[in-house]
């Protein structure tokens, strides 16, 4: 049996903070103040001085002396590093419930991506709660792929990119209004390619979705580097 400690009131004011980031609500470059933070919220600056250090780990905000915290910048470069390594993580999940689990026992797999096709069928626009609510289901599929593997490194690992994975997933929907389409068709192939137990199938199509995603995302950041 697994027990899971209440968050701290430190990552909740990191995942509070985080989400203002990732649906661009704060900005790259802007400053995050402490004492506004607290004052805000109605807790200790100590709290939210841990909480932005939880986010620098998860290069959300970069921290400056005498400066503080700022948002961090999306670039090219960080953008591909995030990539590079997200889509092995991503293919090794996969690698690793298709040694474990056959088919039938699979059928569980199929069942999250129904709820998340019905997550998308139900959505009327592409704005940031549809964008949320796709991102949380499209977890919601992950979270029961990390049950089957049972490796918690692996899935602390995968958990720890979600914010960074996000926020460039809302960075491509502000631009690409089909980019939630092309979500569902992924996880359908994805649970396509489970069921079949075609582990080569199911990490061609993990590289596929991860490379269209990165590539969204730089071509936004060149033009915005030319405008």
């Amino acid at each position: 049996m697994r027990f899971q400690a209440p968050e701290s009131l430190s990552e909740q004011i990191a995942q509070h903070l985080g989400q203002r980031i990732i649906t661009r609500d704060l900005k790259p470059g802007e400053r995050i103040q402490e004492l506004k933070v607290a004052g805000d919220l109605n807790v200790s600056r100590g709290s939210v001085r841990e909480a932005l250090l939880i986010m620098e780990r998860r290069h959300l905000v970069e921290i400056f002396p005498r400066r503080g915290a700022v948002v961090s910048a999306l670039t090219r470069e960080s953008v591909n590093n995030l990539y590079d390594i997200y889509i092995d993580l991503l293919c090794m999940l996969g690698r690793k419930v298709l040694e474990r689990w056959s088919g039938p026992e699979l059928s569980g797999v199929m069942g999250q991506v129904r709820e998340l096709q019905a997550v998308i069928d139900a959505l009327n626009s592409n704005g940031p709660d549809a964008a949320e609510q796709v991102i949380d289901a499209g977890f919601g599929v992950m979270r029961y792929a990390y049950g089957l593997v049972e490796n918690p490194f692996l899935e602390e690992t995968l958990e720890n990119f979600r914010p960074a994975i996000s926020r460039t997933y809302f960075v491509a929907l502000e631009h690409f209004r089909d980019e939630i389409g092309e979500t569902a068709t992924f996880f359908r192939q994805l649970a396509e390619a489970a069921g079949s137990g075609d582990t080569n199938r199911l990490e061609t199509v993990i590289k596929a979705f991860g490379e269209h995603q990165r590539e969204q995302v730089l071509s936004i950041l060149r033009e915005e580097e030319t405008a």
